[in-house]
């Protein structure tokens, strides 16, 4: 049967429905808003137990939020999904770096990717900077190689791109890594996934 309900009701009853399905699984309540606005974007349960954290991640991307922090995205549909609005009041903006022609042409000329190029870009900036990866696993690796080289500090590095060819192992070099992290365990994710993951903190400063 088809529920009848209005449009601003939508959002909500979509997230009693998840609460509903997850049951009685656990959730950490620090990582719980997180983790529910991953479902609620892919409709993908298996977010509940591929989403690891390190240490208070949320708590640490949240404050950097607070303190004004600027978000880096390796492309341009995680850039226009993050909530720009909310960051921008909170001081912060979205970087992406990946369409930039001299970032093009200087991956050609180094024979690299250009997420690896963008973030050697990202690392120049002065601001504290969010990491919001949800394509290319180059730049998780170029993330923790600039870091690892005291190149880089990022305040979380939010690791979820999706696919096949070094994703797992990108992946889980952030999670052997010091960084902060919140990370989509697997081969699963995508700038939708990188894009809710910073709502999410966003929204809990703002509701």
């Amino acid at each position: 049967m088809i529920e009848q309900i209005k449009p601003m009701d939508i959002e909500t009853r979509s997230f009693e429905i998840i609460t509903e399905i997850l049951g009685d699984k656990k959730l950490d309540p620090e990582n719980e808003l997180v983790i529910k606005r991953a479902i609620h974007t892919t409709a993908d349960f298996d977010y509940a137990d591929h989403l690891v954290f390190s240490a208070h991640a949320v708590q640490k991307g949240i404050a950097a939020l607070q303190k004004g922090c600027d978000i880096v995205s390796d492309t341009q549909m995680a850039k226009a999904g993050i909530n720009k609005k909310i960051l921008a009041r909170l001081g912060g903006e979205v970087h992406c770096f990946m369409a930039d022609d001299d970032v093009a042409r200087e991956a050609k000329e180094r024979g690299i990717t250009r997420a690896v190029v963008s973030m050697e870009r990202a690392a120049q900036l002065t601001k504290p900077c969010i990491f919001a990866i949800g394509n290319a696993p180059t730049a998780l690796m170029a993330i923790h190689d600039l870091a690892a080289a005291g190149k880089l500090d990022p305040a979380l590095v939010i690791g979820v791109p999706v696919g096949f060819v070094n994703v797992v192992e990108s992946k889980e070099r952030i999670i052997a890594s010091q960084l902060p992290y919140i990370v989509a365990r697997g081969r699963k994710g995508g700038s939708n996934v990188a894009a809710a993951i910073c709502n999410a903190m966003l929204y809990q400063i703002m509701r």
